[in-house]
């Protein structure tokens, strides 16, 4: 889960009265940023989910992690989902009410995954939740202060709205559009042990690229975004990538030698956000044994198969009582 330092706001002011009691339930789905060529810019919401009840009380911070990150990461104010609820409520000039949370989480973290993005759009939606009939936010604003915290909006589009998102920067900020995934697409993701740091995969990347290059994926792209909404069978070509992915071959070889092989066996294979993980653009259900096949084969580390539906809602927040 990220650590990158909270974006300044201005110091919020006052207090919202009235909060004590109210409570939220909220839920969040997995992403895979990028899908090859779509480099910042594409992302795919996936049905494996963080669940958070949050409960304004009379005093203190009360927080409860559940299942992915238990007992690692931190049970104060830098939880990066209080974080994210403050920085909320700063942006509207309003300070933090004390509260519980209770975290039961799903998404695995470091892999690629977009687990810090989940746990940013997780404190948006609470805070907008508890703020509702108080403070009113629109798609664009929750997208906004998401990536203000995110730095991009590739993984916290598709984690607030579902489906497959386009995520672009405006000079008014970032905004997105949702796509329906192809009934017959079949997501497979193959997640290893071992974690990747972002910022590392990140650091890897060159400043500049060959001008072909940049032809290739402007290409690949567009071509993606119709094979994942209407042609799947096109996803092998579609997910061809120059960009990003052989500059972090070397931070992740397990990776880059698993994606080779599921490629030359036929598979659309593409490494999953900033990895280790991998994604599988299956066309077809019964394509996913023959991938998961291959994943075992490798001796040089164990993959966890989930074979996973698209999630077309996004994140959700409801009365904790509903």
């Amino acid at each position: 889960m990220s650590s990158a330092p909270t974006p300044p706001v201005a110091a919020p002011t006052r207090a919202v009265g009235g909060l004590v009691g109210r409570a939220v339930r909220v839920k969040v789905p997995a992403t895979s940023a990028n899908l090859g060529p779509g480099f910042d810019t594409l992302g795919l919401a996936l049905a494996v989910y963080d669940e958070l009840d949050v409960t304004v009380i009379d005093s203190g911070l009360e927080i409860e992690v559940h299942g992915v990150g238990e007992g690692e990461v931190p049970l104060d104010d830098r939880h990066l989902v209080v974080r994210a609820m403050a920085h909320t409520f700063a942006k509207r000039g309003l300070v933090l009410p004390p509260i519980r949370l209770v975290a039961r989480n799903s998404i695995p973290h470091g892999r690629g995954l977009g687990s810090s993005g989940a746990a940013i759009v997780a404190g948006v939606m609470a805070a907008a939740g508890l703020l509702e009939g108080v403070e009113a936010f629109s798609a664009d604003d929750l997208l906004e202060i998401a990536t203000e915290l995110e730095g991009h909006p590739d993984n916290v589009a598709p984690a607030l709205f579902g489906g497959l998102t386009i995520a672009w920067t405006t000079p008014e900020g970032p905004r997105h559009k949702k796509l329906i995934v192809h009934r017959g697409v079949s997501p497979l993701v193959l997640v290893p042990e071992h974690e990747m740091s972002t910022a590392l995969a990140r650091s890897l990347q060159p400043a500049q690229v060959p001008h072909e290059d940049a032809v290739f994926n402007v290409s690949r792209s567009a071509l993606l975004v119709a094979a994942l909404i209407q042609s799947p069978e096109l996803l092998l070509q579609a997910t061809e990538d120059k960009l990003h992915q052989s500059y972090r071959a070397e931070a992740m070889p397990e990776t880059d030698r698993l994606i080779k092989a599921l490629r030359t066996a036929g598979h659309p294979a593409v490494v999953s956000g900033a990895g280790p993980s991998i994604l599988v653009l299956a066309s077809d259900p019964s394509e996913r044994p023959d991938a998961i096949r291959v994943a075992e084969d490798a001796a040089d580390t164990a993959w966890q198969a989930l074979a996973l539906a698209v999630d077309f809602k996004g994140a959700t927040v409801v009365p904790a009582d509903a």
